[in-house]
């Protein structure tokens, strides 16, 4: 099983952007895959050369022994591997029996694919505001919205901090709904002891490639301690088969292959370690962006956040974007149009103004570079990038 003890040494220095426009200052990637990568290629050899030996390469061993490590690592009985991240979004509301005539309560603060997936088995979405500190899903604002065709509460745990769970639980379990977890961005964090994957009936990961735990290429699973949903799960994935021909419901075809099981497999045992060296960069931009005119990440007392994105708001965001782009340092928006503004749910009727917290974080959110692929120093440079760039503008 993977440990925090896992030894961690400090990446090379950030390289391979263009020349920043301004004198003296140095490129800061916002995200190295190549670099993250290269620190595991002795291992990923090996699981391409063992799973290229073995001449089994769907439904095999290399899926099992990763469903398994996985499983033990969040803490559950189950995982599921699937073919990518909305695939297991889906396929969990799918086996949950949520369908045409349901609600499913949702972020409005999300990536798209959330709602996706509800859209995708006919059920209908239900956005709440978010709480504005964590910008996750807000448990007050969640209550106001149950109505009788209410069937679960899909819980976002965004930029790898978790949602209030212990609140969103009481309140499920009150009103007799499903809690789910759309764990995307969580591989690893954990919430007053339990990890991400276990807080609720059943939890969605995606495994593209720049999530915390990332393959090389699409990859998903569904953890849970649920074994009816789990089957149901193995069968979905599958054609609807448990047995070769034998198809026993209408299936689909989404299955973590096993050549990125076996990748994955080969980067979970330092899961912990990076996650930790995201920890100790967050800590450190945290202290040196103190005081400055910006809303830094709140992190509430019992959760562990695995930093997968560093975001801070910022009313002058794309003023302060582009300072930091000519310093050379790269940055992203999470997420610059909501959903319920997205040309794909115009049919949902939702005007600018509906929803006044998520668009206004839409417009002030800056995600700044983040990743086992940045020291230290990376992290100070950015902080002294964005206070030269704050003090311009």
């Amino acid at each position: 099983m993977p440990s925090s003890s896992a030894p961690w040494v400090e990446p090379a220095a950030s390289t391979g952007l263009g020349a920043p426009s301004q004198p003296g200052s140095r490129p800061v990637k916002f995200l190295d895959l190549r670099a993250i990568n290269a620190r595991h290629a002795g291992p990923l050899r090996a699981a391409f050369e063992r799973t290229l030996a073995s001449g089994w390469y769907i439904l095999g061993q290399e899926l099992a022994t990763f469903e398994a490590a996985f499983a033990r690592y969040c803490g559950v009985a189950h995982c599921v591997g699937l073919g990518n991240g909305l695939d297991a979004l889906t396929l969990m509301l799918k086996a949950c029996g949520i369908g045409p005539g349901h609600e499913v309560i949702v972020p409005a603060n999300t990536y798209i694919a959330t709602w996706l997936a509800i859209t995708h088995v006919g059920a209908t979405p239900v956005p709440v505001e978010p709480d504005e500190a964590t910008h996750n899903l807000c448990p007050q604002r969640t209550a106001r919205a149950i109505t009788p065709r209410t069937r679960a509460v899909l819980a976002v745990h965004l930029y790898g901090l978790c949602a209030d769970m212990a609140r969103l639980t009481t309140l499920c379990t009150r009103h007799g709904l499903l809690l789910l977890e759309d764990a995307a961005q969580a591989h690893g964090a954990s919430q007053h002891g339990l990890r991400a994957g276990a807080l609720g009936d059943a939890a969605a990961f995606s495994f593209y490639p720049g999530k915390n735990l990332g393959a090389l290429g699409d990859g998903g699973a569904v953890c849970t301690n649920n074994t009816a949903l789990a089957a149901k799960l193995r069968r979905l994935r599958n054609y609807g088969s448990e047995q070769k021909y034998i198809n026993q419901e209408p299936g689909y075809n989404s299955r973590l292959d096993e050549l990125q099981a076996a990748l994955l497999s080969a980067k979970l045992p330092t899961l912990d370690a990076e996650n930790a060296h995201r920890q100790r960069l967050a800590e450190t931009y945290l202290d040196e962006l103190q005081g400055l005119p910006l809303g830094l990440p709140v992190v509430p007392e019992g959760c562990n956040p695995v930093w997968h994105l560093f975001v801070v708001r910022s009313a002058q965001r794309d003023a302060l974007s582009r300072a930091l782009r000519e310093r050379g340092v790269e940055t992203l928006i999470h997420y610059p149009v909501p959903p319920h503004l997205q040309q794909a749910y115009a049919g949902l009727r939702w005007l600018p103004g509906s929803l006044p917290l998520t668009e206004r974080l839409a417009a002030e959110v800056l995600s700044l570079p983040m990743g086992p692929h940045l020291q230290r120093s990376d992290v100070q440079h950015v902080a002294r990038c964005v206070r030269e760039a704050l003090s311009a503008i």
